[in-house]
């Protein structure tokens, strides 16, 4: 009886001892229909589903030297390299759809009547609208969107300014960015 695990393992083996391309071919060929599945449930598209393929895959060849048969299975391995692969792209998207969000709010409020503007103190020109919305958030918040947005610092600016961590200014961020898209959404409906 095949012993497929063993077939794997000494596949992986191949591919970290000696950069085996024929043994990693063959485990791409094994690997890459399960990614892809995981991928389709997990990101939601064929392209992101492939685009896990080929960097689970990538990262099979590049760190097969990090696999231990006497820690766990191949699959155990692959399919762990697989799942923190997604976490990342999941991450990303996370991130970019943050920027995406801070982005996509400013032009909202600011196309409206050119007249409302205000000063904020800073020879920054606000709308009256989003003056409104700013002023609704936590004293902290608003501090954070000022400075990032206002005063054009980078998030490691703001937080050596405040003397607060990085992770600090992103989450204040964060949370600033999402109430005011929620302002700024239910003014439009």
């Amino acid at each position: 009886m095949d012993n497929p695990d063993g077939d794997l393992t000494a596949q992986l083996l191949r591919v970290a001892e000696r950069a085996d391309k024929a043994a990693f071919a063959s485990l791409f060929h094994h690997f890459a229909p399960r990614i892809r599945g995981y991928g389709l449930r997990h990101l939601g598209s064929e392209a992101n589903a492939l685009e896990l393929v080929q960097e689970t895959m990538l990262l099979v060849w590049q760190k097969a030297r990090l696999y231990r048969p006497d820690k766990g299975a191949p699959t155990t391995w692959i399919y762990t390299v697989m799942r923190n692969q997604c976490f990342d792209m999941l991450r990303r998207r996370r991130a970019s759809k943050e920027d995406l969000c801070a982005e996509e709010l400013w032009p909202l409020l600011e196309f409206k009547a050119q007249e409302e503007q205000l000063s904020d103190g800073e020879g920054v020109v606000l709308t009256s609208q989003m003056a409104h919305h700013l002023a609704t958030l936590p004293p902290t918040q608003q501090q954070v969107v000022r400075g990032i947005y206002l005063q054009e610092l980078s998030q490691q600016e703001l937080a050596a300014l405040l003397g607060v961590p990085l992770g600090t200014i992103k989450s204040r961020l964060r949370l600033a960015l999402q109430k005011l898209k929620e302002q700024v959404e239910q003014d439009h409906d």
